[in-house]
């Protein structure tokens, strides 16, 4: 069984989305707090999580609460940190069962300090580079908004969508984490693969 590790999750659809890939292939969701939404029954039920009571899922205070309750050593070479800046790809690990598969949060991904704590267990999932038009974003002035409105629209999902070659500027998180979590799953033999 693989552990599916979210820390400061900001958007409620990613969660859902990741809490069902664990479902169906029986790994653990671990939310790491703060979280960015509610998880109150309600909450659920108008997100839609009919399966959230079939999810192995545990919530946790801060990074330190998660680390302790898990019996994880600061070097634990079941720790693997998805993130854009590493060498590294996901391919390229070697993955156990119980290993902890952990993202960061939507907008900023996992925090420097951890990073730079955990560099040698930290890994990327290739992609190609962004679309030109959204190297530049942050040059976008107030004085042509609109004329960038349609670059800068996002999708559902937070990321920055191309129009005009429906390219994302990355992988949304809860795609991250699908294709991270069946790479683990095929490596270690999952039924059906």
């Amino acid at each position: 069984m693989f552990n599916v590790v979210l820390v400061a999750p900001e958007i409620p659809a990613n969660t859902g989305n990741i809490g069902r890939t664990c479902v169906v292939t029986g790994s653990r969701l671990h939310l790491v707090g703060p979280l960015g939404f509610s998880l109150e029954e309600k909450a659920l039920h108008r997100a839609g999580l009919g399966y959230w009571e079939s999810l192995d899922v545990t919530v946790y205070e801060d990074w330190d609460e998660f680390v302790q309750t898990n019996g994880l050593a600061a070097d634990d070479a079941r720790l693997h940190f998805l993130t854009k800046k590493a060498r590294r790809t996901y391919t390229e690990a070697c993955y156990q069962n119980g290993d902890y598969l952990v993202f960061g949060r939507e907008s900023v991904g996992l925090p420097e300090e951890l990073l730079a704590a955990h560099a040698q267990r930290c890994e990327r999932i290739p992609m190609l580079p962004d679309a030109t038009s959204l190297d530049n974003a942050a040059s976008w002035g107030a004085d042509n908004a609109s004329e960038h409105a349609a670059l800068r629209a996002q999708d559902v999902c937070g990321n920055f969508v191309n129009p005009d070659d429906y390219r994302i500027s990355a992988l949304n998180l809860s795609n991250a984490a699908a294709v991270v979590l069946y790479e683990a799953l095929r490596q270690t033999g999952f039924k059906g693969m």
